[in-house]
């Protein structure tokens, strides 16, 4: 331990390997630095540390926890360990360039085959080696890592054999606390690469296409024959690169997999989850290497073509003809960020709330942290619920959805969310994410008018409703006003050049058509007909109960479109009441933070699976 205690080691992503790692070299006595992008995992580490289950229970607290490897620059490291996906990579050595002294080694701690040449650009191969795992966790919650095996032993190497003195010292400071790691030469590192990746690459893919755990893929004999053509591919390709196995390679090979446990590997737990994949680091390099030697690789091929046609990009908006058309269309119009990448959006956790009204269905997904990043209506069609799945299809081709959660007129009839809830209770946690505290909430909608009273805790303690009758809605203005020849998108400018003080004597909406006919006959402007609409809407509102001591939130599809209303129900109330912003989509918004604040991570098993490992 005192021989490590000096050894300065950063580690740049914080997947359970990282996260394993991290621990070990701690306990080894390394001043370790951790760093993530995803901020909520870091402050759940700041707060507790990283938690060990299972194997190695512990829980390891971190001074030097951060965002960027940029901010590690002042720690005059020994080590850079890059553990995290292949495809975020090169932007993270190209960040941690900023890091190389004379001293440092580059270290890559990822799977697959060529994935330490990654590191060569910034940090060249007389600084950089390659760690090949061999123990594998799933992740609990953002900062718990349930270790699931450890096959020791672990591999490490230089990448061109010098400065072996190195990786021998990372390999020994783990050996001190008897997590076996040999230190290699960059020959055997090569074949142990290989060995793993061929059995990686035996199942990863075809469990993602067939939608397969491990123990359902091994037992079908069929399936079996068709794991063993993968692997014998893999053997062949890696013979014409002068790396031999053993003759009894293969059955070695089926007799690990048959052991490997009712779960999904970690590759096709991303594909299943619509992520970005590193096929194109396991297969795809089997394939890649084949068609150097002029060796047919037809079931790589074929697995590696069928995850990109699944995982490139959107699949969905890659569709031929009317459809992708579509799909770009409603991502076009609903992206609030478009300088954002769909690998982006692959790679996060997101959430959907939907809000099916009477009149208008609204989508909004937000991200981990709850921020906003896509929002659509879509008229509601009565029972056409076809462009209603449309829409869904393309969010959920478009983004990691984890969980969502429908509300509104329809959501009972709705079997496609996860939960449902009220409008009420979605409308609330809406209005919260801008407006903390004790409220009043109005929201009038296309069939009803509601009225929230929320505590300090933003929870909903009373509400009211209007009566049965549609009057003072959205339905009972559009039918009015369309009565009277006045468009939604003119009436609000029109009712602001008005003094008009009369509203309409009834509400029912037949007695009103009839009222609103005989204002057209008595040559009324229109600017006044539109603000007696108001007025009457608002004098609906003010029969309702509303708390004079608290402040006034309005929301829904109405005010959205006649914003002049909220200038007369502030008069009505003499207070001042404030339009929420996006108002129209409040309520879809507050089911998406309800999905998020639902959501709880999946079993072990159905989460994420460990990595295969080496055959030993």
């Amino acid at each position: 331990m005192s021989e490590t205690k000096n050894i300065k080691i950063g580690i740049v992503g914080l997947g359970p390997v990282g996260m394993i790692l991290a621990v070990k070299l701690a306990e080894a006595g390394c001043e370790v630095a951790i760093c993530d992008k995803d901020e909520f995992k870091l402050k759940k580490i700041r707060e507790e540390g990283i938690v060990l289950q299972h194997m190695f229970p512990s829980t390891t607290k971190f001074e030097k926890v951060f965002n960027s490897a940029v901010d590690m620059v002042h720690l005059d490291l020994d080590y850079i360990v890059f553990s995290l996906k292949t495809y975020h990579t090169p932007s993270a050595v190209k960040e941690a360039e900023i890091l190389k002294t004379e001293k440092i080694t580059a270290i890559a701690a990822q799977n697959g085959i060529d994935v330490e040449q990654l590191l060569v650009p910034a940090f060249g191969e007389s600084k950089s080696a390659r760690m090949i795992i061999n123990y594998a966790g799933n992740l609990i919650s953002p900062n718990t890592v349930r270790v699931n095996f450890f096959t020791p032993p672990n591999y490490i190497a230089m990448l061109d054999d010098s400065k072996t003195d190195r990786t021998q010292a990372f390999a020994d400071a783990l050996n001190s606390i008897e997590f076996h790691t040999e230190n290699i030469d960059s020959f055997e590192l090569v074949k142990r690469a290989w060995e793993k990746t061929i059995l990686n690459a035996s199942l990863s893919a075809l469990c993602g296409v067939g939608r397969l755990t491990m123990a359902e893929a091994i037992s079908d004999a069929d399936t079996c024959e068709l794991i063993e053509q993968i692997i014998s591919e893999g053997i062949e390709v890696a013979d014409k690169e002068k790396i031999r196995f053993p003759d009894d390679f293969v059955r070695k090979c089926m007799r690990y997999l048959k052991n490997g446990g009712d779960h999904f590997p970690s590759l096709a737990v991303d594909l299943l989850n619509h992520r970005q994949t590193e096929i194109d680091y396991f297969n795809g390099k089997i394939v890649e290497y084949g068609k150097k030697h002029y060796v047919r690789t037809s079931l790589n091929l074929a697995f590696t073509n069928m995850v990109k046609a699944m995982t490139n990009k959107n699949v969905l908006m890659r569709m031929p003809g009317a459809i992708g058309e579509v799909n770009k269309k409603i991502i076009g119009k609903g992206l609030l960020d478009k300088s954002r990448s769909s690998v982006y959006y692959k790679d996060i956790d997101c959430f959907l709330g939907i809000d099916l009204g009477s009149a208008f269905t609204k989508f909004t997904v937000i991200d981990n942290h709850g921020v906003p990043v896509f929002r659509y209506i879509l008229q509601t069609l009565n029972k056409d619920r076809h462009a209603l799945k449309v829409v869904i299809q393309t969010v959920q081709g478009y983004f990691n959805i984890r969980y969502s959660c429908a509300t509104g007129y329809g959501r009972k009839h709705f079997v496609d969310s996860d939960i449902i809830k009220t409008e009420i209770n979605c409308a609330a946690a809406g209005v919260a994410v801008y407006f903390d505290g004790a409220k009043t909430i109005i929201d009038i909608g296309g069939e009803d008018i509601k009225i929230l009273q929320c505590g300090k805790d933003n929870h909903v303690a009373n509400f009211y409703m209007n009566d049965k009758c549609a009057a003072g809605t959205g339905a009972f203005l559009a039918e009015i006003a369309e009565r009277a020849g006045i468009n939604d998108s003119d009436m609000s400018s029109l009712a602001a050049h008005s003094a008009y003080d009369k509203e309409l004597n009834s509400f029912c909406t037949v007695f009103a058509k009839t009222e609103i006919m005989n204002w057209v006959f008595d040559g009324m402007p229109l600017q006044d007909i539109a603000r007696g609409i108001y007025i009457s809407i608002a004098n609906k509102v003010a029969k309702m109960k509303i708390a004079s001591d608290l402040p006034v939130y309005i929301v829904g599809g109405v005010i959205s479109y006649h914003p002049y209303l909220n200038t007369i129900l502030s008069q009505k109330f003499k207070k001042e009441i404030e339009v929420v912003e996006n108002a129209q989509f409040i309520v879809s918004l507050g089911a998406a933070m309800i999905a998020k604040n639902s959501w709880v991570p999946k079993s072990v098993n159905d989460e994420l699976a460990p990595e295969l490992i080496s055959i030993q």
